[in-house]
């Protein structure tokens, strides 16, 4: 009978930490200042204005740690799968190789980001016209899966094969 009453507590406990939590970082991000001359804008302009060094420096060394902790993982990841037996030395070897090849995307990220920040949200009157057609998801539409899921049933009902 206790251990039932520990566990509810608990329950409770972490439910309340988690539902005050998301509270704050939603209130957090909601407030947040637009004023570019305060130097904790950010985590990492703080740390920088703690440890008395240059902004940038910090977030050069947060970017190599990051590398060297996504490079460790990765070899763990490897490492394990080839102890498993799912796949060879030689498979991992040559993933990893493919792995570090890849061309460096950050800069395209940044402007991927901008651009979403930057995109207008769907226009009134589509949404109007998408409320009186409840038929057709625009959602699905001409998306990921193209024709086939752009109206109820899709293109499939007029080629079987799909």
């Amino acid at each position: 009978m206790w251990r039932k009453k520990k566990l509810i507590i608990v329950a409770i406990l972490a439910a309340t930490v988690v539902l005050v939590g998301s509270i704050g970082g939603v209130a957090l991000a909601q407030t947040g200042s637009t004023d570019n001359t305060t130097a904790g804008k950010t985590l990492l302009a703080r740390v920088a204005a703690i440890l008395g060094i240059d902004q940038q420096e910090v977030e050069n060394a947060f970017t190599q740690a990051r590398s060297e902790m996504q490079e460790e993982a990765l070899d763990s990841y490897l490492k394990n799968l080839v102890d498993q037996g799912k796949i060879t030395q030689e498979q991992a070897d040559q993933y990893k190789a493919w792995w570090e090849s890849r061309p460096d995307m950050s800069q395209y990220q940044q402007q991927l980001k901008e651009w979403q920040q930057s995109k207008p949200g769907i226009p009134p009157e589509l949404k109007e016209w998408q409320g009186a057609r409840p038929d057709i998801s625009l959602s699905e539409g001409f998306g990921a899966r193209g024709f086939r899921g752009g109206m109820k049933g899709g293109m499939g009902r007029f080629f079987p094969g799909w």
